[in-house]
This record gives C-alpha cells, sequence and structure tokens, in this order.
C-alpha cells in the first residue's frame, strides 16, 4: 500500500520521501516535508517515539507540517496518546481508497500555494498549545509562522518576512517587552508591527508595554472572533494608508 501510495502521488507531481517510523532516520531528513503520512500498519505503541519526536517537531518548528494518519480507528484512537488530534492535520481509513488520498492532498497543496499570497503573521508564545489555536484561527485568512521564544522568533526574522508579530509578555529568558525592544533597536526589524497578545491585564504590566508603541494590547481572553477582527482591522487600515 506504501508502494502504491508513493506511485499515484508521484503520478500527480509529489516529491516523495519515505522513511521508516524511527526517530533515527526521521531526524536525518535534510528538509522537513510539507505533508508528513503515517502508515500505521502495525502495533502502534511500537511507533511511540517516532510519533512523540513528530510531534514535538512540528510543535517547534516555524514551518508548517500537515501531518496526516492512515490507519483503522483503532489506530487513530491509541496513536492520540502520543500525537494529540488538535495536532493532526487529518485521518484516512483503511483500506485507502489511493485516488481519494491524491485528491486530498492535492487539494491542500493548493490552498497552500494560496497562502504564498496572504498576509504573514508571526505568533510568539512559550505555550504549545496557544501557539497550536492560534495557527487553528488564524490559517483559513493568513500565512502563520510559529516560535516558543523571543530567541527563535528573532532567529526566524533573519529568515521570513513577515507583516504583523503577535507576542507573548511572559516568556522565560526575554519576555514579550524585551523582544520588542530588541526588535526595535534592529534595522531589519524596527518597523515590524507588534500587537501583544497575552494574560497580563494589570495596569503596570499594560503601561509599560503601551510605552512602547506596540500596535495594539490584547488579552487572550477575547473571543476569537473579536481577535480575528482586530487583526483584520489593522490590515484594511494599513491598505487605506497606501
Amino acid at each position: 500500500m506504501v508502494n502504491a501510495m508513493k506511485k499515484n502521488l508521484e503520478g500527480e507531481n509529489f516529491q516523495v520521501e519515505t522513511a521508516l517510523a524511527n526517530v533515527n532516520q526521521l531526524s536525518k531528513m535534510q528538509n522537513r516535508p510539507q505533508i508528513i503520512l503515517v502508515y500505521l500498519d502495525r502495533d502502534v505503541t511500537d511507533m511511540k517515539e517516532a510519533l512523540v519526536y513528530l510531534k514535538d517537531t512540528v510543535d517547534n518548528s516555524d514551518e508548517v507540517s500537515l501531518v496526516y494518519f492512515v490507519g483503522n480507528p483503532d489506530d487513530f484512537q491509541e496513536s492520540k496518546k502520543f500525537f494529540p488530534e488538535n495536532v493532526a492535520s487529518g485521518y484516512f481509513l483503511r483500506p485507502l481508497n489511493v485516488k481519494d488520498l491524491v485528491e486530498k492532498l492535492s487539494d491542500v497543496v493548493d490552498i497552500s500555494i494560496q497562502k504564498d499570497e496572504k498576509k504573514h503573521i508571526l505568533v510568539v508564545d512559550d505555550d504549545g498549545t496557544m501557539l497550536r489555536t492560534l495557527r487553528l484561527w488564524l490559517s483559513d485568512k493568513y500565512s502563520v509562522y510559529m516560535a516558543n521564544s523571543g530567541v527563535n522568533a528573532i532567529a526566524l526574522l533573519a529568515k521570513k518576512h513577515v507583516d504583523l508579530i503577535l507576542l507573548d509578555y511572559e516568556m522565560p529568558v526575554a519576555n514579550g517587552p524585551m523582544v520588542l525592544e530588541m526588535l526595535r533597536s534592529e534595522p531589519s526589524t524596527k518597523d515590524i508591527p507588534v500587537m501583544f497578545l497575552t494574560a497580563k491585564n494589570d495596569k503596570e504590566s499594560v503601561m509599560h508595554v503601551m510605552s512602547l508603541h506596540p500596535e495594539k494590547y490584547l488579552l487572550k481572553t477575547m473571543p476569537p472572533d473579536e481577535l480575528m477582527k482586530n487583526i483584520d482591522d489593522f490590515f484594511l487600515a494599513q491598505k487605506a494608508k497606501i
């Protein structure tokens, strides 16, 4: 079945690389694929280390990878112990209709190409769950990068262009205000718009941040539609200035 999947995907001009479900082989892959297919054809507990490695890699990378699973319902349930459902992109039941798989993944690639035309947002937060949640909320309208620390955010900005940064306040090593000060001190990043998105709502914290002149100071407790409206309104206002 794996060979059939590979053959059909290559017939649709996908570049396909195969790897055994072990950490050693996965870690040697030079370029992480845009789409990862995990074929569950044996005891899922034997794949535990590989699944945890994939989950950690997806969580901690600025590059978005979509991870799909192929198996039966029992396999899926077992895999969720090591690779949570909210991180997985989808599930394909066995016996697999390879044509349906190819069509689905072709649609995913088409959507990804469209994302290249979208505004790029970098979300900086040390909470992996919050990163995934924000990616889920934002990714329909925006292309989303993620960083789990200020240091990783600055490293990513050396390679990627972004149109807006959503920045958490409380983070280890370098907190949000420190990160913003570092961004403002560098010519290449000083003009990137930054919105704080934080749980801190005490007056002292708010006043300290506002002295750094972010675009907005938003609270994580706000409803998703209100957060989206703030971001949409910001880009609409920018467009009106052009």
